[in-house]
């Protein structure tokens, strides 16, 4: 000790707080030099996602649906398996396809008008076209037959001048009752009765002759000029749609697959078409009787009255186009009484061609008479 006693220092005590405070203060510094390490390395690991991530794919746009054609679009309207988009291609023709029934005749084909041209008619080819070949001509006698749902028919036109040269001259058939009897039937009405045996001459000749068979609407439209139909047409027509004519002619028509008309008296028989290739057409409902002079009711009834038996019939037949006088009687009342009720075209048994301008509503006949056979025929129509 020196002095007062009082001891001496220990500087090895001083130097050992010293290097606690030392260390200390190190040891903080470390321990933040680590934390701010620590943080820094977890912000990295934090960060490095974004700055690695793959870009987000870009969407595939939806293609655009190939449009339909026009034949699919009409095919869309309806369920019916055997429909048929009929598509037609002629010069000056733009109109959309036209819905058909496969199996089924041809039904309102269109029958177009151009300036300064007549039409000539629908060809399976544009060739049978080109050449206005009569067997490649296609219209409502027969039908539709189509691939996958689809045909296409393609139209001819001619000249005015070469529709006149033409000079065509429309026979109109007139058949009543048949008989299988080859010697023919006995009374009054025996000229009516056409042997059958004739009767399927006639067909054979016109199914294998290369006629040409008119609808009604085509029939109309060349007596307008707006059509040109061949020489070589014939209609077939029968009257009063006797038992006969069910069971002997119409399979003749049949075998033959020969458009015809039967002209059905409604009040007396409504029978379906007895084949595909008959028309049903009306012969009045209820005019088919005398009047009070004797004559046929359709010439001594009113306007009025002939318009309401010609509505009735029609309510039957489902179809307004064409009739057949009753026993050939008519008049200008009768006309107007035809005309009210929306006929355009009506039959008489007058003798005579249908050519361009004949009035409709006086529709003259080639008249077959028992007896009458194919050559016969042959020099009447060609």
């Amino acid at each position: 000790m020196t002095g007062g006693g009082v001891p001496a220092p220990r500087r090895g005590h001083r130097r050992a707080r010293v290097s606690v405070v030392v260390g200390v203060v190190v040891l903080a510094a470390v321990a933040g030099t680590l934390t701010a390490f620590t943080m820094a390395q977890a912000g990295t690991k934090d960060a490095a996602p974004a700055a690695t991530s793959t870009p987000a794919a870009t969407p595939t746009p939806t293609p655009t649906p190939t449009p339909l054609t026009p034949e699919e679009q009409l095919l869309a309207t309806t369920s019916d398996p055997a429909a048929c988009a009929v598509s037609l291609r002629a010069d000056g023709v733009a109109d959309a396809p036209q819905l058909q029934t496969q199996g089924a005749l041809y039904a309102g084909l269109l029958i177009p008008s151009r300036d300064g041209l007549v039409f000539a008619g629908w060809y399976a080819t544009a060739a049978d076209a080109a050449s206005l070949a009569i067997p490649g001509r296609v219209n409502g006698s027969e039908p539709v037959v189509c691939t996958n749902r689809r045909v296409t028919l393609y139209g001819a036109w001619v000249s005015p001048e070469q529709n006149a040269a033409e000079n065509a001259r429309i026979p109109i058939l007139m058949y009543h009752q048949f008989t299988a009897r080859p010697e023919g039937e006995s009374g009054w009405l025996r000229g009516n009765y056409a042997y059958i045996g004739d009767f399927d001459a006639h067909m054979n000749h016109i199914a294998t002759g290369g006629f040409y068979l008119p609808t009604w609407d085509e029939l109309s439209a060349f007596i307008d000029g707006r059509l040109f139909l061949p020489n070589h047409s014939v209609i077939v027509t029968d009257d009063d749609a006797d038992q006969s004519w069910f069971d002997l002619a119409a399979p003749v028509v049949e075998k033959y697959r020969l458009l015809t008309t039967s002209f059905m008296i409604t009040a007396y028989r409504q029978d379906p078409a007895p084949n595909l290739y008959v028309l049903r057409r009306s012969h009045t409902h209820d005019m088919h009787q005398a009047g009070e002079n004797g004559k046929g009711r359709m010439v001594n009834w009113t306007a009025d009255q002939i318009a309401a038996d010609m509505e009735t019939s029609a309510g039957a037949l489902g179809v307004k186009e064409v009739m057949a006088y009753p026993y050939g009687h008519y008049n200008d009342t009768a006309k107007q009484g035809l005309r009210q009720a929306g006929w355009e075209m009506a039959r008489t048994i007058e003798p005579g061609y249908v050519t361009v301008g004949t009035d409709k509503l006086a529709l003259p006949v080639v008249r077959v008479d028992y007896g009458m056979g194919v050559d016969a025929l042959a020099g009447l129509i060609g």
